[in-house]
């Protein structure tokens, strides 16, 4: 699936509050307060920012960034839907300088986005690993130098091989989650 970049929610902010409103809702506005649909009437006016809707019933006010990692940002939300699609179909993730350049936004800016934006990436409430007829496998391997003591370091002196490196173990389930486990110190492998 590639996407055109080009496209009026990358660049427009209604078209891409539009996209927001039909991924979040297709049956129409929700009422974060009580959980009703499609009992909203939208805002319209000087007096009221763009995408405000109000229920009915209660009168609450809100709005499709609600409960979302856009809630409560100044960044204008195009430039919020085209960081997540850069950040999710990036193949070797995004640094936020890259993104700062992307966006033309500040690297500050940048840095928040993309924190926010893994931070709700992240799964809530993950299963655990293996079970009934799952098949588990196991690799371990080793990393970067570890930082040894100065007493150690004599010792170690003529040593090489995974005895001065850290041990990374991983743990895949067979067409399922990837779990792994860096450690600190090389003996605890």
């Amino acid at each position: 699936m590639s996407a055109d970049l080009t496209d009026a929610i990358y660049h427009d902010e209604a078209a891409a509050r539009a996209h927001l409103e039909a991924q979040r809702r297709p049956k129409g506005p929700v009422c974060p307060k009580c959980g009703t649909v499609d009992n909203a009437t939208r805002l319209c006016g000087e007096a009221h920012r763009p995408g405000l809707l109000e229920r009915r019933a209660c009168r609450r006010q809100f709005s499709v960034t609600v409960g979302t990692v856009f809630e409560r940002s100044h960044v204008p939300l195009h430039k919020w839907v085209l960081a997540v699609h850069l950040l999710a179909s990036s193949k070797k993730g995004m640094s936020a300088h890259q993104l700062h350049r992307m966006l033309k936004v500040t690297y500050k800016t940048a840095w928040f986005m993309a924190h926010r934006i893994r931070e709700a990436m992240i799964d809530k409430n993950p299963a655990p690993l293996g079970g009934e007829g799952k098949v588990l496998e196991v690799d371990e391997t080793h990393h970067d130098q570890v930082e040894m003591p100065p007493e150690r370091k004599k010792a170690l002196r003529n040593r090489t091989g995974p005895a001065d490196h850290r041990p990374v173990v991983a743990l895949v389930e067979r067409g399922g989650t990837l779990w792994t486990y860096p450690s600190c110190t090389s003996e605890s492998a």
